[in-house]
């Protein structure tokens, strides 16, 4: 069990040493008085506790994330765990920290309001419509997924599940996020971690006791170990597949919610970096109990390709595993956990809507003339399969990690750091969604290039982007004033 004990310390070692370096390079100040504290409204800016933005954060950025991603991830093998474990600490928590940490230095502003500032007003309308879109398809796809699981368990109609669930997203998108967010979602997300921690037990204890063996990484498996490499190859998409155990960009749109609602800026670490590890813990016991339930690595690709999907192996691990208390858990994981992603996703989409047009959100009316339209949309997309959705998340989701990853390198550039921790990064996932959509098949959203011709245009393509990052970079070090943005809301 070395590489899974292994795997976890490094990630937990990483939250209290890169974590504690990140913050201090940073600059978390907490004479420097927050957004929640400055301009509490009653709706969206309220101060929270620590442990239970915590718990927020967490389940707004897992959801179904680090369970799926890293069971499909699996299906790679054991090299998963290097992505998992390196892209968690150095790129994932870090990406998630300084987009709250970057809100909360702003008033609590969304995502395309930071990128405009740092990036120009060209990139903010191409990350708004980026972010947008991924918001409205993750919403979209928490919904028809549920819905449909609700219907195959109660025998009712699809079309009334996906009314009731619509009908809830509403109520919470418009609530005050203390009323049903900050009540119930901890309980969720608490139910989320103990589901994985269990499931870590039960591995655990089988395996000090002799009666279960795990895979170990070894050179040799150090391969693309999919049933079907060609299609699904090892560089870039399962980069792209393991997106929430590893950097996910609808991390950068949920960590504004809480950047609302901190007291302090030296919570940011536990809450930010330290949701974002969380996860990655969770996502590194789902893959390994995805690639020893079965057997192997192989066995798990042979049960997926049987017709078999997440959910079922999500289900199926957990019943057996945890009996009956294990089936509570399997119908927290994989209809409600969703359903709270979804909804916190189209209160994003709210937020960052109100903010592109500057338009205040206190009042009722005004949050239902913006909640509306969107949830029309929504429900017209859900009439689109499952799949078709979920196919271009992957994507979108990396595009804006990438761009959130920039931001923040050039906000480091401004303050005259090191910008590297970060443009070294961004310059790595640039390469990966350029590569991705170079070579990818067309059904996944590429263009199926030969991997010969692909890869190295993937690879200039990330170098002209890190040229071009640092001229812009040293002439906006010489010529800003280094003031923090101020959205103008009406109110």
């Amino acid at each position: 069990m070395i590489t899974f004990l292994t795997a976890i310390a490094a990630l937990v070692i990483g939250y209290f040493i890169y974590g504690k370096f990140i913050e201090r390079f940073f600059g978390a100040n907490d004479k420097i008085k927050t957004p929640a504290v400055r301009l509490e409204d009653g709706v969206d800016f309220i101060p929270m506790p620590t442990w239970k933005m915590f718990t927020i954060q967490f389940l707004n950025i897992a959801g179904l994330g680090p369970i799926f991603g890293a069971i499909l991830g699996a299906m790679y093998g054991p090299v998963a765990y290097i992505w998992i474990v390196f892209g968690c600490i150095f790129m994932g928590a870090v990406h998630d920290y300084f987009s709250g940490m970057l809100s909360i230095r702003n008033d609590g502003a969304s995502l395309p309001e930071i990128v405009g500032k740092y990036l120009g007003i060209i990139a903010k309308v191409i990350l708004a419509v980026i972010t947008f879109s991924l918001l409205i398809m993750v919403g979209v796809a928490f919904v028809t997924g549920p819905a449909g699981l609700l219907k195959d368990l109660t025998g009712g109609g699809l079309h009334y599940w996906l009314y009731g669930i619509f009908g809830y997203y509403l109520i919470a998108t418009l609530l005050p996020i203390n009323k049903i967010i900050g009540k119930i979602y901890p309980i969720f997300g608490a139910a989320l971690l103990i589901m994985a921690f269990s499931i870590a037990g039960i591995m655990l204890y089988n395996g000090f006791n002799g009666s279960f063996h795990l895979n170990e990484l070894s050179v040799d498996q150090l391969k693309n170990m999919h049933i079907n490499p060609t299609q699904n190859i090892l560089y870039p998409m399962m980069f792209i597949v393991i997106s929430c155990g590893a950097i996910s960009g609808f991390h950068s749109t949920q960590s504004p919610m809480m950047a609302r609602c901190m007291r302090k800026e030296s919570y940011g670490r536990p809450v930010f970096f330290g949701a974002m590890i969380a996860e990655g813990i969770v996502a590194i016991i789902w893959a390994t109990a995805a690639m020893n339930y079965f057997g192997t690595a192989t066995d798990l690709n042979n049960t997926i390709a049987s017709g078999r999907n997440p959910a079922w192996v999500v289900n199926e691990i957990c019943n057996t595993w945890l009996g009956q208390v294990g089936a509570i858990f399997a119908i927290v994981g994989v209809i409600a956990c969703p359903i709270t992603t979804g909804d916190t996703a189209f209160r994003s989409a709210r937020l960052m809507v109100a903010d592109f047009f500057k338009l205040e959100q206190k009042s009722l009316k005004s949050r239902l003339l913006v909640s509306i339209p969107l949830f029309v949309l929504g429900f017209i997309l859900s009439q689109l399969s499952f799949g078709t959705i979920w196919k271009f998340l992957g994507l979108f989701n990396q595009l804006l990690s990438m761009v959130m990853l920039w931001t923040a390198a050039m906000y480091l550039a401004e303050k005259k750091k090191n910008h590297f921790i970060i443009s070294l990064p961004a310059t790595f996932m640039t390469a990966i969604c350029a590569t991705f959509i170079l070579v990818a098949p067309n059904k996944n959203g590429g263009l199926a290039i030969d991997t010969s011709i692909g890869y190295a245009v993937g690879i200039i393509i990330a170098l002209l982007v890190f040229s071009w990052f640092l001229v812009a970079a040293k002439r906006r070090g010489t010529s800003t004033n280094n003031v923090e943005l101020r959205p103008n809301y009406k109110m």
